[in-house]
């Protein structure tokens, strides 16, 4: 830097670096030069040269390939067959682990069929397992399924009773843990219908439960549990109650209230379809 000049004053290089460096810890980032800048200017266009046109030859086609669409339909239609087969719940329970057309089933630890007595008059549908019935291999035995319990046996009702008057059966849409708890998607749920649908005429319940969004969502095409819950309405041919999860009840206490009121509309109906 030697022969650098400030303001037409001669500098040596390390005063001129020294300067340098104090304007930059002044905040200086950008040199101003003698003549001012205007960085903010387009260039000038220059004019392309006339050339022929050159012929553009389309690409071919690529080859088509089997459709997401196609490949659900197939996988529905191969579950609709293997659900329709079924003639026991031993029989269904032993097809459904078998089958492949769901994804989740390569990440989970168990196959998670059902669980309580199937000569209930009370079936719950739930939504899918977690993590604690991913390792045990039944449905709501975490603490939503304690919560379960203890709902249900307030009303008299139980997953071990004996007696049919008394006894719940639960099962799920998915018999698998889908990962991180997420919900089940739209896809899973539509391959699993066949099943749940054929599970539920082999245990001929009076009245469904469905717990939860996934649950309303394969039975009657909608979601909203807060807004469904509590309105009766038909499933799979039968009375159906919609009701909050447990899992939901843990997290928002106050809403057991209303948890208790749909609990004694059940116990209401289970009475009037016994006259």
């Amino acid at each position: 830097m030697d022969g650098a000049t400030y303001q037409g004053i001669a500098l040596d290089g390390d005063t001129a670096l020294a300067l340098l460096e104090w304007q930059i810890e002044m905040g200086a980032d950008v040199p101003v030069m003698d003549e001012p800048v205007d960085r903010f200017e387009l260039p000038a266009r220059v004019a392309a040269p006339d050339l022929p046109p050159i012929a553009v030859q389309a690409p071919a086609a690529a080859p088509a390939l089997p459709g997401l669409e196609d490949d659900r339909a197939e996988r529905l239609a191969q579950a609709e067959a293997l659900a329709a087969s079924a003639t026991s719940l031993v029989d269904l329970a032993r097809i459904q682990e078998g089958f492949d057309g769901i994804e989740l089933k390569k990440g989970a630890r168990n196959f998670c069929f059902a669980d309580g007595n199937p000569a209930g008059r009370i079936l719950i549908l739930g939504e899918a397992p977690g993590d604690e019935e991913d390792r045990q291999g039944r449905p709501f035995v975490g603490r939503a399924g304690r919560l379960l319990d203890q709902m249900f046996g307030a009303i008299g009702m139980a997953r071990d009773a004996t007696d049919a008057e008394r006894a719940i059966y639960i099962t799920n849409v998915l018999p698998w843990h889908p990962p991180g708890n997420r919900d089940p998607h739209a896809d899973e749920i539509l391959v699993s219908l066949p099943f749940v649908r054929r599970h539920i005429q082999l245990v001929d319940p009076d009245i469904i439960v469905l717990l939860g969004n996934v649950a309303c969502q394969a039975a009657l095409e909608k979601r909203g549990i807060l807004r469904l819950r509590g309105q009766w309405t038909q499933a799979f041919g039968r009375p159906a109650l919609p009701m909050t999860h447990p899992a939901y009840l843990l997290r928002n206490p106050a809403a057991k209230r209303e948890a208790w009121s749909d609990l004694l509309s059940l116990a209401a109906r289970l009475e009037s379809l016994s006259v």
